[in-house]
């Protein structure tokens, strides 16, 4: 099977971003004197945008509307300062995204970060790896796993639904991938474990991005 298309989720994915999250809410947390979680119980916290992501590490019951929300602006302004701090790529991404240009893929990302801190993060961190288009979280646009955003994506590059993979780590990436008609690849490097990746409609699972090197060739 050729591909015309790669589109990656972010977080999980292609970066490991799970520390710094972990810091920035618990971060958010200790401010309010509400206790912190261990770095490993935001793994089942993210996917879904930060605001999933506040709900779920505040503490129950939760408290007012009003005081989430603000609870959410405080986790976007904590997370926007220390997004860099410890996230990298996880290892084999840059082989993976070479192998997926020589193969004649284009390179897209779908996120249900918000679009400009995923911007910023692929500038520092996968600089030059020539991503065609990028999706995140705003304004008007359903977060995954609502197919909106992988059919504008498709939309962008001119290929149709048939011609790409979509590679996640969660279960809504494999959702997202269904719905849009994506072929669904499970990155079990990321946050989520292989029976809810293959729960969601996961197709292929690799253990590692260099795993998927040669079925990219």
């Amino acid at each position: 099977m050729r591909f015309r298309a790669a589109v990656f989720d972010l977080d999980g994915t292609l970066l490991d971003t799970l520390e710094d999250l972990a810091g920035a809410m618990n971060a958010v947390l200790a401010r309010h004197g509400l206790p912190p979680h261990p770095v490993g119980a935001y793994r089942g916290f993210v996917g879904e945008g930060i605001e999933a992501l506040v709900r779920r590490a505040l503490p129950r019951p939760l408290p007012p509307e009003e005081t989430v929300a603000q609870r959410v602006r405080e986790m976007r302004a904590e997370y926007d300062r220390r997004c860099l701090a410890c996230t990298r790529p996880f290892p084999g991404v840059p082989e993976l995204l070479a192998a997926c240009r020589e193969a004649g893929a284009a390179l897209a990302v779908l996120t249900n970060k918000p679009e400009e801190p995923a911007r910023r993060l692929l500038q520092a961190l996968l600089p030059g790896e020539g991503f065609r288009a990028v999706c995140g979280a705003r304004a008007g646009l359903p977060r995954k796993p609502d197919p909106a955003g992988a059919r504008e994506l498709l939309d962008a590059l001119g290929v149709s639904p048939q011609e790409a993979f979509l590679l996640g780590d969660s279960g809504v990436d494999m959702q997202t991938a269904v719905a849009a008609g994506l072929f669904p690849v499970g990155a079990l490097w990321g946050f989520r474990p292989a029976g809810e990746l293959l729960t969601a409609g996961a197709r292929l699972l690799a253990a590692s991005p260099l795993d998927l090197v040669p079925w990219i060739r």
